[in-house]
């Protein structure tokens, strides 16, 4: 008899210890969903603007604009802006001592006359050449989806122009890059004549920025791209403007810049000039 009741006893405590560790178990995965659902969230608008450049040739070059995609985490060497930039610096400031060594050179003379052709090229845009091996594409990346597609003509975003084309709450945090979902381009020159235009790879351009999404704050991402002619030809292909895009936090509440405002193409103002 007492060795039934011992049994019982041990059964019980078994029992209770099981049942505590299932309940605590639960508790917890009621506090990570709870947690889940409270995540803080900021506002993340998108706008986009054009270049001067081969957009010149244009009467109209309207983009169909249908989502972005995000890549959460932290900005590493190959997203951090700032690190690009040093590069580009560094790499002109090579180009411009050898240039000046090799000025009384006949051969160092072709090289600076091609060095200075390249630069005369790119300088006014600065166009990063982005293929379709650039692009990122992995499973970590969040796809947002507009309620309706928009239409931005890009001959009409010049100047400091920009456009509006979304703005949504998402988590806060740390973001490697945006990237638009280009669906469809349709262009006419200003000779009257049609142009072929792609994305890199028929990719959607990815501008590989590193921003915040802060709580109570608004985040302004704009996207500089513009049309690239490809040899002679009337074919153009869509590249981002690396010196172009650029990122400004403001107040959630007052649309006016927050105190700690930073952005990432070294500028203190907001997104301005919005058109409808």
């Amino acid at each position: 008899m007492r060795d039934a009741t011992d049994e019982t006893s041990t059964y019980r405590r078994e029992y209770l210890k099981a049942a505590g560790a299932v309940g605590l178990a639960g508790a917890i995965g009621l506090a990570g969903c709870s947690e889940n659902a409270s995540a803080a969230t900021g506002t993340l608008a998108t706008a986009v603007k054009d270049a001067p450049g081969d957009i010149e040739d244009f009467e109209t070059c309207v983009v169909t604009v249908e989502g972005v995609w995000l890549k959460p985490g932290e900005a590493d060497e190959t997203t951090d802006p700032e690190t690009d930039t040093e590069a580009t610096d560094e790499t002109t400031t090579d180009v411009e001592e050898t240039a000046d060594e090799t000025t009384d050179t006949e051969a160092a003379g072709e090289t600076t006359t091609d060095a200075a052709e390249t630069e005369d090229e790119t300088t006014d845009e600065e166009v990063t050449e982005q293929t379709e091996e650039d692009v990122d594409e992995s499973d970590r990346r969040e796809y947002y989806e507009f309620e309706q597609p928009q239409e931005a003509d890009l001959v009409q975003l010049q100047d400091g122009n920009s456009k509006l084309v979304d703005e949504r709450e998402v988590p806060v945090g740390t973001y490697q890059f945006l990237q638009l979902d280009v669906s469809n381009v349709e262009a006419t020159l200003v000779d009257g004549g049609d142009a072929e235009i792609d994305t890199p790879g028929n990719a959607p351009l990815q501008f590989k920025h590193a921003f915040d999404v802060r709580e109570d704050q608004r985040t302004v991402f704009t996207a500089d791209f513009t049309p690239v002619k490809r040899g002679r030809t009337n074919r153009y292909l869509l590249q981002p403007v690396a010196k172009g895009t650029d990122v400004t936090y403001e107040s959630a509440t007052t649309s006016e810049p927050a105190t700690d405002t930073t952005t990432d193409n070294m500028t203190d103002e907001p997104a301005t000039n919005e058109t409808a």
